[in-house]
């Protein structure tokens, strides 16, 4: 992050705007509304600044700027059309300790002034940094039109109840969930729906319900995370994680799937890479179970799918046996993936009509596959975590019939942004893979269908030029909505 995102009382503070054109303007009327004593300064004046002037909203001053002008404000926004008299302005109130915003120059700003949605006391504020305040009103527009206008008074009737929750309610992950479930459920409803009164009884009802029943149920949900790119995560998943008290998660998550995790849960790591010690899998077991036993509701967050190479069958194993409530929530695994973001179908009517997904973990010293099945005609074979085995894996296929020349590819990291792509044949792809430092997570294909990659490499090229139409996009700004609800 290029600015820290805060919010700033200004009520009753001395501001001064140096300009008078639109801009400071419409800067000026944003610091009235936020309740700042608020002074214009330039040498014309925009005809709306003095109609602004004569209800009281803004003082006047008709001279042209001096570094004297600024002493005694608490912050300072130049607004004017010249950039280097917006430039002097920013640095004379920086030598005094003040806050400053140059309009269009974020390198000169202290803070910047994002786009609003104003539903106060709720307010959403969508900031660019200074680097594309279109693309910020864009955003603005969508959220303004999902947002019901009355969204305000929800916040207004927690504030109502926020005491008597918290003397009825001692503990935090209680409060938490009363607030989840009223604000989402029927008194949320009502209220959003006109019913103001209505929806405080509703309120009062689930109150004294949630008091006299006071011990929180926990669950544990196994959630796929995807292979990597947050754009594939369900809808379900998004919102598991925002409600989760506690995610357990594993080496292969990435880093900007457990960014959308609540800020205030708890993150638990219980992967680990090759030759590094970890959790073995039955204190995870016992894991789920103990949180789940304390009221938590948790996430056991699984790279790619629970099921597929995750051991997840032997988790719910442990918390049926255990009589602890769970529910899977599946995930795009990495074979599909990270097959669609290299360009390469794991079927095709001319060259497989057959997909077999093996791992290749080592037992011992070497992989341990049923070779006879791995070597069969029109059949893509796609191996997880064989990157450590890579060069056993290749020669045992081709020890056992399959073509040295058979197309092969090998992807790191897939469908995130460090994503590398390595094509070549079974007889060659380990030694390019070691000359290349090749990293795990990785994924190989190989099959015929590799050779399609060479054929669809100009349609992947230009879907990175779609821009915001390109399909998931709009579903994150979706997503990010859901998140602020």
């Amino acid at each position: 992050m290029d600015f820290l995102p805060v919010f700033l009382r200004v009520a009753q503070k001395p501001c001064l705007i140096v300009g008078g054109g639109k801009v400071a303007l419409r800067k000026a009327e944003w610091l009235w509304r936020a309740g700042a004593s608020v002074t214009a300064l330039a040498p014309t004046f925009h005809p709306d600044f003095k109609q602004m002037a004569t209800t009281g909203r803004v003082s006047l001053k008709n001279k042209a700027f001096e570094p004297k002008d600024i002493e005694g404000f608490f912050l300072v926004i130049a607004a004017t059309d010249d950039r280097d008299l917006n430039a002097h302005v920013a640095a004379c109130a920086r030598r005094l300790g003040l806050l400053v915003n140059a309009v269009d120059q974020p390198e000169a700003c202290d803070f910047i002034l994002p786009a609003v949605v104003d539903r106060s006391p709720v307010v959403l504020a969508v900031s660019s940094g200074g680097q594309a305040p279109v693309l910020s009103r864009l955003l603005k527009t969508t959220l303004e039109s999902l947002i019901p206008t009355n969204f305000g008074q929800l916040a207004e009737l927690a504030g109502r109840f926020r005491s008597r929750v918290k003397q009825a309610l001692p503990s935090p992950n209680l409060r938490r969930r009363f607030w989840e479930q009223t604000l989402k459920g029927p008194a949320g409803e009502l209220l959003l729906s006109g019913q103001t009164e209505a929806a405080a009884e509703e309120m009062a009802k689930a109150l004294k319900a949630a008091s006299e029943r006071r011990q929180a149920t926990g669950y544990v949900a196994l959630v796929g995370a995807g292979p990597g790119d947050p754009d594939l995560l369900t809808l379900r998943a998004l919102r598991l994680l925002q409600e989760a008290d506690v995610v357990v998660y594993d080496r292969l998550v990435s880093p900007e799937i457990l960014n959308l995790v609540r800020r205030d849960a708890d993150k638990l790591y219980a992967g680990k890479a090759r030759a590094e010690s970890g959790l073995p899998q039955e204190q995870i077991n016992q894991l789920l179970v103990r949180l789940a036993r304390e009221g938590k509701r948790v996430v056991r967050l699984k790279g790619g799918d629970p099921f597929v190479f995750g051991r997840g069958g032997e988790e719910i194993e442990t918390l049926a046996n255990t009589e602890i409530p769970f529910l899977v929530v599946p995930g795009i695994t990495a074979a599909l993936g990270c097959a669609s973001y290299a360009g390469i179908p794991l079927t095709h009517r001319d060259y497989a009509q057959s997909c077999l997904f093996v791992t290749g973990h080592r037992q011992g010293d070497r992989p341990n596959l049923d070779w006879e099945k791995l070597v069969v005609p029109r059949q893509t074979l796609v191996i997880y975590m064989g990157l450590l085995g890579l060069e056993e894996i290749c020669q045992a296929l081709i020890q056992h019939g399959m073509s040295p020349d058979m197309p092969a590819a090998l992807i790191e990291s897939g469908t995130t942004p460090r994503q590398r792509v390595t094509v070549a044949t079974v007889a060659t792809l380990s030694k390019i893979a070691r000359e290349k430092l090749a990293h795990a997570p990785t994924l190989i294909i190989i099959g015929e269908v590799v050779r399609l990659r060479a054929k669809l490499a100009w349609f992947q090229e230009k879907q990175k030029n779609f821009g915001p139409e390109i399909p998931g996009q709009r579903e994150k700004a979706l997503n990010f909505i859901y998140r602020k609800l």
